[in-house]
């Protein structure tokens, strides 16, 4: 079931391991790489944690657009270091293999990620269009449980898929062929090593791509149909500028990550070129996930205003009126007068009684 490299290319190779062949042939490419991907690492580490502290010790910042926010960035945490570490490892030694163990489990748990952030980044559009849309229902919408109950089928239902085309993709014979050119164990490069037609298993991986990138990306633009509708009525150019930049980071990252993961997934896997897909994947795998903290990052200013105004007591009361299309902690206001307290903090409110 295992293959030894090919003795012509002096490959070191044993049996139970995959040869990563990355851009070997490019050393000073690898150098430069290494920097880069260290970098990026680093930055990812840094930011995708940092949100994740502040969301959880700012009791203003307990609201479902956190909530989804800090499960993206765990994700983001666990993605890149699915892959980054042992890129980066194999960049700087001569014999750059990877356990059998060790590539299962990295395609499963990337496989995994990338197909929960695709659930979990249309999740996040939907609270966007509850909270412009329907303000006035949504608490009752965006509960803390059915937020829990959303988070959690987005990641069952991507570990599940991914088990499945882990599963197909190991089961194909290889004929002694270890050599993955690729820089990390990914679907479309394994099925690239059988030795039979793989047509079945491009369907099946085709399919997989439309449910879970088509139909998560349909559903994110018809929400931004409507909350593009909604934000049209405000007859304030202001109203509509803050309304339309409080969703710009998300259509952002919306755009990154289903653009590279659709140039890499919704293709058969035996006509894509090989150099392209190593920077699509790089792109998808390390540079989207450092670029997240930044994007959302943005918000920081509005979040700086909110406590401003909560610890001015002159300004109580008159928030509304100054910024009404400030986010009332993750909940946008249409119609700001008619929005108590309790309805900006649904779950703080819950706590505090």
């Amino acid at each position: 079931m295992y293959g030894k490299g090919s003795r012509e290319d002096g490959n070191q190779s044993s049996l139970g391991e995959f040869i990563l062949l990355g851009v070997s042939d490019r050393p000073q490419l690898e150098l430069l790489l290494f920097v880069l991907i260290l970098i990026s690492y680093t930055i990812t580490l840094l930011g995708n944690t940092t949100i994740i502290m502040v969301s959880w010790l700012d009791p203003h910042l307990h609201t479902p657009m956190y909530f989804f926010l800090s499960n993206l960035s765990f994700l983001d945490l666990c993605y890149t270091t699915s892959v980054g570490p042992q890129m980066l490892l194999n960049f700087r030694r001569s014999h750059k293999s990877i356990s059998w163990a060790g590539c299962v489990a990295q395609l499963y748990i990337s496989l995994s990620l990338g197909c929960t952030e695709c659930l979990l980044l249309a999740i996040m559009a939907y609270d966007r269009y509850a909270a412009i849309c329907q303000p006035l229902r949504y608490t009752a919408i965006m509960s803390l449980r059915f937020c829990l109950q959303l988070a959690a089928t987005s990641w069952l239902c991507g570990f599940g898929n991914s088990m499945l085309q882990t599963i197909l993709t190991l089961r194909l014979p290889r004929c002694g062929r270890n050599q993955i050119d690729n820089l990390f164990c990914e679907v479309p490069a394994l099925l690239k090593l059988a030795c039979i037609d793989t047509s079945a298993n491009e369907a099946k991986l085709l399919a997989g791509a439309v449910i879970f990138l088509l139909v998560p990306l349909g559903f994110i633009l018809m929400s931004y149909v409507y909350i593009g509708t909604a934000v049209l009525k405000i007859h304030s150019a202001k109203g509509r500028f803050k309304a339309f930049n409080t969703c710009a980071s998300h259509l952002v990252v919306v755009s990154l990550f289903y653009g590279t993961g659709i140039s890499m997934y919704l293709q058969p896997p035996s006509s894509y070129s090989q150099q392209r897909g190593k920077i699509v994947s790089l792109f998808y795998t390390m540079v989207t996930p450092m670029l997240n903290p930044f994007i959302y990052t943005l918000r920081n200013k509005e979040v700086a205003l909110q406590k401003v105004l909560r610890r001015n007591p002159t300004t109580q009361g008159t928030q509304a009126e100054r910024a009404p299309w400030l986010p009332c902690y993750g909940v946008y206001q249409v119609n700001p007068g008619k929005m108590a307290r309790n309805d900006c903090l649904p779950w703080l409110s819950r706590r505090e009684d």
